[in-house]
């Protein structure tokens, strides 16, 4: 591919950068040689006063917002243990203060002409006559059906299940406005498998991939670590020619979630991307 395709491919996650205003992810971005970006709509809907400006400041500046994130309210990420119990759509506590948080998030995203908005759904048990997974099921439908209304793909971020796991989810929802957003470095964080054969297994629900980097626990229960892209265990090279296999057209989004130089690891992972990628 040549750099002109590969340019309107990359994007970087807003999130990466940690931003404090959208003027601040503009001049961040400008720093990454980056002008597209996944942008995290959980700050716009908290945060109305300081984000509201966002869409009309990045036409100013020439920035493409390539799709959109939410998170939820009291997600704990310290280990894998409580992300476990307070992730995604999983908390019965927290589903009607959840629910009403995807309804503004997908307000936002319609206002904001997105086609594309990720989250993780939180863990799914695995035993079919489990209650928690029907109701799982019957809440990832509700939100299918809120995005797809909007014309918007809804997809799940992976890590948190095996492949084979999700697909089997993805084929209960075969009709329904489920897709994937393949992360590798995820699939080795949480411990769920080779990337390399995951993103095989998910490759026809897979609507955009993270570039993100990470290397293995070594204590089992224990989080992996997530390195600058290059200094993991994901095998570029092989991952690149595994999406070119899969004839895979979607955008490759830059994410940084750990380390103190964040536009600088955006960057290294860029030249990677730029060197590796054909």
């Amino acid at each position: 591919m040549n750099n002109n395709g590969l340019h309107q491919r990359l994007a970087v996650c807003s999130w990466s950068l940690q931003p404090v205003s959208p003027q601040d992810l503009i001049a961040k971005l400008e720093s990454t040689g980056l002008r597209r970006v996944q942008l995290a709509l959980d700050p716009l809907h908290e945060s109305p006063g300081v984000w509201s400006g966002t869409a009309a400041l990045f036409r100013q500046h020439g920035v493409e917002i390539a799709s959109g994130m939410f998170g939820f309210p009291g997600e704990d990420y310290s280990t894998p243990e409580t992300i476990r119990s307070t992730g995604g759509i999983a908390p019965d506590d927290r589903w009607a203060q959840n629910w009403e948080h995807v309804q503004a998030v997908a307000k936002l995203a319609e206002d904001l002409m997105l086609k594309l908005v990720t989250f993780h759904a939180g863990f799914l048990p695995h035993e079919a006559h489990d209650p928690r997974l029907a109701r799982m099921e019957e809440r990832l439908a509700k939100l299918s059906e809120l995005f797809d209304a909007r014309g918007i793909v809804l997809a799940l971020e992976t890590g948190q299940e095996t492949a084979p796991d999700l697909v089997q989810l993805l084929k209960k929802f075969q009709h329904a406005n489920l897709a994937v957003n393949f992360d590798p470095a995820n699939m080795i964080l949480y411990d769920r498998g080779n990337p390399l054969d995951a993103l095989s297994v998910l490759g026809p629900w897979i609507r955009q991939v993270h570039i993100k980097d990470a290397a293995r626990a070594k204590v089992p229960g224990a989080w992996g670590d997530e390195v600058p892209v290059g200094a993991g265990e994901v095998d570029w090279r092989a991952f690149f020619a595994t999406l070119k296999r899969l004839n895979y057209a979607g955008d490759l989004v830059i994410e940084r979630e750990a380390g103190q130089q964040r536009v600088a690891d955006v960057r290294t992972a860029k030249d990677v991307v730029e060197k590796t990628f054909h």
